[in-house]
């Protein structure tokens, strides 16, 4: 069972907690969970081949761990956790399980073949989850923690152990829980912030006061997992980290509950472009923020916000005269970091109708997607088909007919044969919509709703007999130009349920149809599966 040695987890020196400039800076590991926490933001919720692939991307970005999923929660994620095991090179695969018998024993089972696995265990410690949640008493906490432990280290030599909601248990009781978990076999022990309430000085503080308290804390890697509820997840991690903490648990583009996760890519810039001062190191290749960015935000759904800090579209855009005065007498004046430096090209790469598959895959490569046969024949048609639309088609266009690619893989139930809009500002609008389900082509014309999308939404439910509630509906100009793809994405719900659909074409309408297709195909997929 492999530990970290007392130096590992602890800055060495100063007040400031960061690694002593004159010696090798301190490795940090980084814990990616945006395959399990991630999905759990709604309408992100990804399918077998979506997972596959997002945890290769991830493995190539070097992410120490990667955790695959909640192998218990549903025979879903318990395929997932298993496949990536199986399949996925170069990396630790951990499961997540509950402090119980089952939830660890279905975990190990679905890790099992991995070459490097972690079975990662929790239980609530703090006093309003252990009276309202649990009903279970501190000494009752312990026991159950220290037996799902041991399960756990009976199978596996890399245990994880999280008291959640760390940051609002009682010092004495976390400390208390900590040291029992470890001398029950846990190698590494994460102190969440479950709730996104504390701040950089309190979880600097508690992760100081671990290592002063436990006596054993030296025989584990401490762990932080921060929730952004108040913004401050990513300053909370690097505090942990200042402090002694030696692995930081995040999602590309910071997706997850609520409010969502710390966010891989800044965690990974802050310490590189601030090595002066945090003096720590990761194993990331940050060339590859921005493509893996784009591919979890193609198969999630979620687009990620222009202003969004290093992967966001306007993270190195400057308008202003005197920002634009001063880059281009010397960069440094209003960039601390390169757009290279993070995987951003530095000039966006024009394809045209006379471009080839060999140009298309290779640019597709650069910016982060791993195309299969299949899938690049798919997107080349469709590319051909843009280009007989437009004179240039951009990067922006690319990731387009990619992330429609992506979404549309589930069994395509119903497709789009043909569409009639008629609209006016002082007529009803009427829609005619073909849909083509196996060898059958189904016709419906609609003659109400508020406009042509109102009504599309109307022909589709009565044609496929799937009644929706839209519950999101956004458009977005994928590039610059009056010529430029319309990417219709929607959300719907159904029988309870967040169903995502993305829809891509110049033609607005058309792209909303194919849009709510597209949720449609995964609704019917579910209720065949």
């Amino acid at each position: 069972m492999s530990t970290d040695t007392p130096d590992s987890n602890r800055p060495q020196t100063g007040q400031s907690g960061s690694g002593n400039p004159a010696s090798e800076p301190r490795p940090v590991r980084i814990f990616d969970t945006t395959l399990r926490d991630g999905e759990q933001s709604p309408g992100a919720s990804m399918n077998l081949s979506e997972k596959l692939e997002v945890a290769q991307a991830l493995a190539d970005l070097g992410v120490d761990v990667i955790e695959a999923g909640f192998p218990i929660a549903s025979p879903g994620d318990f395929e997932a956790v298993k496949q990536i095991a199986a399949t996925v090179r170069g990396v630790t695969v951990c499961g997540l399980a509950r402090c119980s018998d089952k939830d660890i024993d279905r975990a190990w089972e679905a890790l099992k073949h991995a070459p490097q696995a972690r079975i990662h265990v929790f239980l609530a410690t703090s006093a309003i989850h252990r009276e309202f949640k649990l009903r279970m008493t501190p000494d009752e906490i312990v026991e159950r923690a220290v037996s799902g432990v041991r399960r756990a280290a009976a199978v596996c030599d890399d245990v994880e152990f999280s008291p959640e909601d760390a940051c609002r248990t009682e010092h004495d009781f976390l400390c208390r829980v900590v040291e029992a978990a470890i001398d029950a076999g846990a190698t590494t022990v994460n102190i969440p912030d479950t709730v996104g309430y504390a701040t950089p000085g309190e979880v600097f503080a508690r992760i100081r006061m671990l290592r002063d308290r436990v006596p054993n804390i030296d025989k584990a890697v401490i762990s932080t997992h921060c929730h952004d509820d108040l913004g401050m997840a990513v300053a909370n991690s690097l505090a942990a980290v200042e402090a002694g903490a030696g692995q930081i648990e995040c999602t590309i583009n910071g997706i997850g509950e609520r409010a969502g996760n710390a966010a891989l890519e800044e965690v990974v810039m802050a310490l590189r472009t601030r090595s002066d001062y945090y003096h720590f190191t990761t194993n990331i290749d940050t060339k590859r923020l921005v493509p893996t960015s784009r591919l979890v935000s193609a198969t999630t759904g979620i687009v990620v916000q222009r202003n969004k800090a290093i992967v966001g579209r306007n993270a190195f855009a400057h308008e202003s005269g005197i920002h634009q005065d001063g880059m281009l007498k010397e960069r440094s004046t209003y960039e601390i970091m390169s757009p290279e430096e993070v995987g951003f090209a530095k000039t966006d790469l024009v394809l045209g109708k006379h471009s080839g598959r060999a140009a298309l895959a290779d640019r597709a490569r650069q910016l982060g997607f791993q195309l299969t046969g299949e899938q690049l024949q798919s997107v080349f048609a469709e590319f051909k088909k843009l280009a007989d639309k437009k004179k240039e088609i951009y990067d922006g266009d690319i990731v387009a007919l990619i992330g429609s690619e992506i979404s549309d893989r589930v069994e395509a139930h119903w497709s789009l044969t043909d569409f009639e809009v008629t609209s006016g500002r002082n007529r009803k609008p009427m829609v005619t919509v073909t849909l083509r389900s196996g060898e059958d082509e189904f016709t419906e014309t609609v003659e109400e709703g508020d406009g042509p999308i109102d009504a599309a939404f109307w022909a589709v439910e009565r044609i496929t007999g799937i009644e929706t509630v839209c519950k999101n509906f956004r458009v977005h100009s994928a590039t610059l130009g009056r010529d430029a793809q319309g990417e219709v994405r929607v959300e719907v719900e159904y029988q309870g349920e967040l169903y995502r659909g993305i829809g891509v074409s110049t033609d607005t309408v058309e792209a909303t149809i194919l849009a709510i297709l597209n949720a449609v195909n995964r609704i019917a997929a579910q209720a065949a599966s």
